[in-house]
């Protein structure tokens, strides 16, 4: 029996080293800013299994939300119904700090566990999600998230090389985080991202005042309307910001 554990420990070690090299190769050489896709990149060849992916990263609070890459539009927009929504296996994942896999989101128990993102989900083109987080020293960072076409579980291979390549993008997004802060003003990763997630905040804060709300219920308002029109929570953001959508008349 020892030798067995041996052997896996051994086995698990190569995989870790695999996707370390293979993440590193991705991304080697490039500036801060080309990071993030090129990540998602590599994380699509480490993950075949997967139709496509996504890597969040949250703001303030685990209601909002920045998706720094995805790999194609299918992975961008579950994020964003995601935070638009309030419910996925993403959102559940940061909450209980660990994996949450959704095989089929046709039917229950998923339909009953997130009934908007299941119907939305399936309308984006996605029968199945599985979300992983990004492990930070007080909490989750945010997360990745995969999709497929068809219902199905992973192999256990296959969640086992997701959980590493979750750990090493995790490393990643606070290395590159941290390197953002060096004095000689290396362009930080989400510096993108964080325009958008400084519009949601701003969109918030007028509506607060407008409305006479507090921040939670401006930031509901925000997103019923996205899911109202279809939109994500920062296009509903920028139109709030820009007088182009004024809230007080729903």
């Amino acid at each position: 029996m020892a030798e067995d554990d041996h052997d896996a420990e051994e086995a698990l070690d190569a995989e870790r080293a695999r996707v370390a090299h293979e993440l590193i190769a991705g991304v080697r050489g490039l500036p801060a800013a080309e990071v993030p896709e090129a990540l998602c990149r590599a994380c699509v060849s480490l993950l075949p299994a997967a139709s496509g992916l996504s890597v969040s990263v949250l703001g303030d609070s685990a209601d909002l939300g920045v998706v720094l890459c995805a790999s194609d539009a299918v992975a961008a927009r579950l994020a964003e119904i995601q935070y638009t929504l309030g419910e996925g296996p993403g959102m559940e994942a940061i909450r209980l700090r660990a994996p949450v896999f959704a095989t089929d989101l046709t039917s229950p128990p998923a339909t009953r566990r997130w009934p908007l993102f299941s119907v939305q989900a399936a309308k984006a083109g996605a029968e199945a999600a599985f979300s992983l987080p990004l492990a930070g020293g007080a909490g989750a960072l945010g997360t990745l998230d995969l999709y497929r076409e068809t219902s199905g579980s992973l192999s256990d291979a296959h969640v086992r090389t997701a959980m590493l390549v979750a750990d090493a993008v995790a490393l990643a997004v606070v290395a590159l985080d941290q390197a953002s802060a060096d004095p000689e003003g290396v362009v930080t990763w989400l510096a993108g991202a964080e325009a958008d997630r400084e519009e949601v905040h701003q969109a918030t804060g007028m509506m607060m005042v407008r409305l006479g709300v507090s921040a939670e219920e401006a930031l509901l308002r925000l997103r019923a309307r996205a899911f109202a029109d279809g939109r994500t929570s920062t296009e509903v953001a920028r139109g709030i910001i820009d007088g182009t959508l004024d809230l007080r008349d729903d």
